[in-house]
């Protein structure tokens, strides 16, 4: 899989191709999803995406559904190249994960508005707040949704202090999930490599 920065349909490889590239570089992209995954409490888990991840999930949308006509490719496209960071930010999928129906059926109907409340704090900056679902809104007046992709606006500032070694909180100031944690080292590494 070459990174391009910009994800096209000729940058993707055929369905033969990625077959092939899947079976000996699978456990390396999970390595990197892994290594971008940051648990915030219980339930609530963000996958800061990357153009790796993003491309591997590309890829598997079009093995899964045996895509191969422009049209579909396309559309896949469209859906996922959004969430590749672009140098200035640190893009998200947002999950919350509970394990039971009605735990979950509850918890989503407290958490209305919580993908507005995630945040990541540089160390002597201030918060920057998660602009979510930028794509399609995710919620109603009955529940939030499981899934949000949120993306996270660093100024150039904050940029300077993480390249100078400042740590980086994330957090949720949600008044039915608050919590918050300190992005490990390694998993910061690999954040700050998707600035410019």
């Amino acid at each position: 899989m070459q990174l391009t920065g910009n994800i096209t349909p000729e940058s993707l490889m055929t369905l033969e191709a990625y077959s092939k590239w899947r079976k000996l570089n699978k456990a390396r992209v999970m390595a990197e999803r892994k290594l971008r995954s940051v648990r915030l409490g219980e339930y609530l888990n963000l996958q800061f995406e990357s153009e790796t991840t993003i491309r591997y999930q590309i890829q598997e949308m079009l093995r899964i559904e045996k895509i191969f006509e422009e049209e579909g490719i396309a559309q896949e496209i469209d859906a996922y190249a959004p969430l590749v960071p672009s140098g200035s930010n640190w893009k998200a999928t947002m999950m919350l994960e509970y394990p039971e129906v009605s735990q979950r059926q509850r918890e989503l109907a407290r958490l209305i508005g919580v993908e507005d409340r995630m945040y990541v704090e540089v160390e002597g900056q201030s918060r920057v707040y998660a602009i979510a679902d930028e794509d399609l809104e995710r919620e109603n007046d009955e529940k939030t949704s499981a899934v949000h992709f949120v993306r996270f606006e660093l100024t150039a500032p904050m940029c300077a202090a993480l390249r100078a070694g400042a740590g980086v909180t994330v957090g949720c100031d949600h008044t039915n999930y608050p919590a918050h944690t300190l992005i490990s080292p390694e998993t910061l590494a690999s954040l700050a490599g998707d600035l410019r």
